[in-house]
C-alpha cells in the first residue's frame, strides 16, 4: 500500500514539476514590448506603434517558445506558442474597438448637454454656430428630432422584421424537411444577407414611388417617409433573424420533441411551450445583433427618408431624420463653414455617443429579457 502511494506520488511530481509560473507569459510579454520600444528609438529614431506592435509579438513568440522548450520541453512550448498568438490576436482585435469607443466618449462626452438632447435644427442658423466658435454664445440646435426618428423608424422595422424571421425560421427547421420550398427559402436568405445596404433603400424607394404614382401621380417624393425607411432596414434584418433563430432552434434537443409527441401533444403546441421557451435566449440575442446591425445604417435613410431638420412623428408622411443621417449631414454640410464648422463637429460626436449608448443599451435590455424568460432549471 506504502508503495502504492508511493509511485503516486512520483507520477504526480514528474507531470507537474516542470512547469513555468503562470505569470511568465505576462512577464515575457512585458519584457518583449519594452525591448521593442528600445529597438524602435535605435533603428527609427522614435516611438513607432506599428513597429513596435510588429517587434513585440515576433520576440514575445521566439522568447516563449525558447524559455518553454529549455524548461518544460517542446510539446508543452508549441502549446505556449499557440496560446499566445490567440491572446495577441484577441488582443489586437480589441484595440480598434477599444480606440473607438474612446474616441466617441472622448469627443462626445465633451460636447453632449441636455440642450443637444432637447433640441432640434429647426431655424438654425450660420451665425449661432459662429457665436459658439467665438465663445459669445453656447451651442444651439439639437438632435432630439433624430433621436425620435431613430426609435420609430427601427421599432417599426422589428415590428416588420421579428415575425416575419421567426417564422419563416421556425417553417426552416420544423416544417421544411429540406423540400423544395424550404430550399429555395435558404438560397433567397442567403442572397439577402449580403445585400448591400443601398440596394434595399432603393428597393423600397422604387416600390412605395410605384405604389404612390399610382395613388397621386402629380406628388413627387411622396414615398420618402420613415415607414420606407423601416421597410428598407427590414429588408436588411429578416435574413439576419433567419438565420440566427434557425441556428438556435437546430440546437433544442429533439428529445425534447420527442418526449412532447410521445404524450400526444400536437406540433404546434411543442414548438410554442417547449422549442420556442428553451431557445428564447438565443433567438433575443439574434434580434439584437440583427438590432445593432441595422439602427446606425445611413444610406437606406438617406434614399427612404431623406433628411429633416424638425420633429417628425409621422411614419407615414413627411421626411424623418436618424442618428445616423444627423451624423452625415452634419460632417458633411455644416451649418457654418470654416471654423465654425466645429459646432456641427461636435453635434455629430455627441450624437454618435448617444447612438453607442441606444445600442448598448439594447444589448442589456435583451440580456436582462433573456434571462427573465428563460427556463427554470428544475430540481
Amino acid at each position: 500500500m506504502l508503495t502504492t502511494t508511493n509511485n503516486s506520488t512520483t507520477t504526480s511530481r514528474t507531470l507537474t514539476s516542470k512547469q513555468l509560473p503562470k505569470a511568465t507569459p505576462w512577464v515575457v510579454a512585458i519584457a518583449s514590448i519594452i525591448v521593442a520600444i528600445i529597438i524602435s528609438f535605435i533603428a527609427f529614431g522614435g516611438f513607432n506603434i506599428p513597429v513596435v506592435a510588429v517587434l513585440a509579438g515576433l520576440i514575445n513568440v521566439v522568447a516563449v517558445f525558447a524559455i518553454s522548450a529549455s524548461y518544460e520541453g517542446r510539446r508543452k512550448a508549441t502549446d505556449r506558442v499557440a496560446t499566445t498568438v490567440v491572446t495577441s490576436s484577441f488582443i489586437l482585435a480589441c484595440v480598434p474597438l477599444i480606440s473607438l469607443l474612446w474616441m466617441t466618449i472622448s469627443k462626445g462626452g465633451a460636447a453632449i448637454s441636455f440642450d443637444l438632447l432637447s433640441r432640434t435644427m429647426l431655424g438654425m442658423k450660420g451665425v449661432l454656430d459662429q457665436q459658439y466658435v467665438a465663445g459669445e454664445a453656447t451651442i444651439a440646435g439639437g438632435f432630439y428630432h433624430a433621436i425620435v426618428g431613430t426609435v420609430l423608424i427601427t421599432a417599426m422595422a422589428c415590428i416588420i422584421s421579428i415575425p416575419i424571421g421567426v417564422l419563416t425560421a421556425i417553417y426552416l427547421v420544423e416544417y421544411a424537411e429540406k423540400n423544395r420550398l424550404g430550399k429555395a427559402i435558404t438560397f433567397l436568405v442567403d442572397v439577402m444577407t449580403g445585400i448591400p445596404s443601398i440596394v434595399a433603400g432603393l428597393f423600397a424607394f422604387a416600390l412605395f414611388s410605384t405604389i404612390a404614382g399610382f395613388i397621386m401621380p402629380d406628388a413627387a417624393g411622396i414615398a420618402k417617409t420613415g415607414f420606407t425607411a423601416a421597410v428598407a432596414l427590414s429588408v436588411l434584418m429578416i435574413p439576419i433573424v433567419v438565420r440566427n433563430t434557425e441556428e438556435i432552434l437546430r440546437l433544442v434537443p429533439m428529445d425534447l420533441r420527442e418526449a412532447s409527441y410521445a404524450l400526444g401533444v400536437p406540433k404546434w403546441k411543442t414548438i410554442v411551450k417547449i422549442v420556442l421557451p428553451t431557445s428564447v435566449s438565443g433567438i433575443l440575442s439574434g434580434i439584437t445583433i440583427a438590432i445593432a446591425r441595422v439602427i446606425g445604417e445611413t444610406a437606406p435613410i438617406m434614399v427612404t427618408a431623406g433628411f429633416a431638420k424638425a420633429l417628425n412623428w409621422n411614419l407615414f408622411s413627411g421626411w424623418m431624420s436618424t442618428l445616423p443621417t444627423f451624423i452625415y449631414d452634419s460632417q458633411l454640410r455644416p451649418v457654418s463653414p470654416g471654423d465654425a464648422a466645429l459646432a456641427s463637429s461636435e453635434r455629430a460626436w455627441a450624437a454618435a455617443l448617444v447612438l453607442v449608448a441606444l445600442v448598448m443599451l439594447l444589448n442589456l435590455l435583451a440580456r436582462v429579457i433573456a434571462k427573465v424568460l428563460a427556463p427554470k432549471a428544475g430540481r
